[in-house]
């Protein structure tokens, strides 16, 4: 299947999951799932993922389905009492979900004690964590980063979904740009800013990193639009929380299916 056709794919799942369910967090899941594919899609046996922005867990679930890790008969269960895929990703049930994410800013230490003990081991996978622009804020985010560049971990990649939106405005207008090219460089890491709706720059940006083992953490700048491809979700605060009503799925599937050629 092309990268489009995928995009579009596992947009309608999303959409599909969400509607089901009657939740909210859609445009978080719709802004990052590009950056997923990119990751997940193509990781090698390895690498290990952590999705600390875990309010985009229907993202993370599409993916695993997608690729095997998720088998389809649960995937009804979305949502629901007793269900293994929750609003915020539980550990314990499947291998490529380690640990519970949603509380921000607790992925990069996680996935940096991962690339610390890859080191230690001898072991060659790299160690991928998912963020969110808004998670920058938090003082856990930059203290695993610290360590990371005392550590020399270069085999930690950081994915940065950067929307410009967080749970209550834009994030230039709360804290500041905490996610920006200079402030990570400057620390110590390298990166590279890409669309983050271009999946073949995301893996062209991901090579480079992979290959460039100086012993600085990376970081991947992914520009984003949250909520990207529903026009009346698209960079609206308010559909961080919203749930779609049927009328509105109904449109939102319609678009899906026209742009990406479904």
């Amino acid at each position: 299947m092309d990268h489009l056709r995928m995009q579009g794919k596992l947009r309608k799942k999303i959409l599909e999951l969400h509607h089901m369910a009657h939740s909210g967090h859609i445009a978080c899941s719709l802004s990052c799932i590009d950056i997923m594919i990119s990751i997940v899609k193509f990781k090698e046996e390895a690498d290990t993922f952590i999705l600390s922005k875990g309010h985009a867990a229907t993202a993370l679930y599409t993916i695993m389905n997608e690729t095997g890790g998720i088998p389809d008969a649960h995937m009804g269960s979305f949502y629901k009492n007793a269900t293994t895929l929750p609003a915020h990703p539980a550990p314990m049930k499947y291998d490529a979900i380690p640990f519970a994410t949603g509380s921000l800013g607790h992925g990069l230490p996680l996935a940096a004690g991962i690339a610390k003990a890859k080191k230690l081991k001898g072991d060659t996978g790299i160690s991928f964590v998912l963020m969110s622009d808004g998670e920058t804020n938090e003082g856990t985010t930059w203290e695993a980063g610290h360590f990371a560049i005392a550590h020399k971990l270069d085999n930690l990649i950081v994915f940065v979904d950067k929307n410009g939106l967080q749970g209550f405005g834009n994030t230039t207008e709360i804290l500041g740009d905490t996610a920006s090219k200079r402030v990570w460089e400057n620390i110590g890491f390298d990166v590279i800013e890409v669309d983050g709706h271009s999946i073949s720059a995301m893996l062209e940006a991901k090579e480079m990193m992979m290959a460039n083992k100086n012993g600085k953490p990376k970081l991947i700048l992914a520009n984003t639009v949250k909520g990207k491809g529903i026009p009346y979700m698209e960079n609206r605060m308010e559909w961080h929380y919203l749930p779609m009503s049927d009328m509105q799925y109904e449109e939102a599937v319609a678009k899906i299916n026209s742009d990406y050629n479904l």
